[in-house]
């Protein structure tokens, strides 16, 4: 299983030690394919010490975007066959939401099940099917597209016509 809280908890120590969740002597190979799937390979080796990167406790050293971009990584580590992301977006510049989308397809390709828990609608992009909630019950289940459908209301915007959806939206 991997997990990518909305709050990502690093610990101070390397990127690769977080990447690899601390685990002794982990495959190197290993850690750079989660970060390249995460797209934080890049982003990593402009840090003055790429992998090897000390990032303070917390991962104090980071912007926001740079730990959920290292947590992605981190969720992505070890072949996980279930993802678990919550808010994976929260933080993330168009940058890294893209880079979240193609981890997604890409973990969808490799036959990964992936639960996503988002409010914003980027986040659902990769989606195929979409449970929505409302005060902890269910107001709908089933195709992504079927489901917008029900779930959006029609408002009038300076004397137009538009879809607003629901805020909380919960993703399978």
């Amino acid at each position: 299983v991997g997990y990518l809280p909305q709050e990502v908890g690093l610990f101070a120590g390397t990127i690769a030690q977080n990447i690899s969740r601390f685990t002794p002597e982990p495959d190197p190979n290993a850690i750079v394919e989660a970060a390249r799937r995460s797209g934080a390979h890049s982003l990593i080796l402009k840090l003055a010490d790429g992998y090897d990167t000390q990032i303070g406790d917390g991962g104090a050293q980071l912007s926001g975007g740079q730990r959920q971009r290292i947590g992605l990584a981190r969720a992505l580590f070890g072949e996980a066959c279930l993802l678990v992301f919550d808010e994976p977006n929260s933080n993330l510049d168009a940058e890294g939401e893209q880079a979240l989308v193609n981890a997604v397809h890409d973990a969808k390709k490799r036959g990964c099940s992936i639960i996503i828990m988002a409010h914003r609608p980027s986040a659902i992009a990769a989606c195929e099917k979409l449970l929505v909630m409302r005060d902890g019950t269910q107001q709908a289940f089933g195709p992504k597209d079927e489901v917008l459908k029900q779930v959006t209301k029609p408002t009038v915007v300076g004397g137009q016509q538009a879809a607003t959806p629901l805020r909380t939206q919960t993703t399978a």
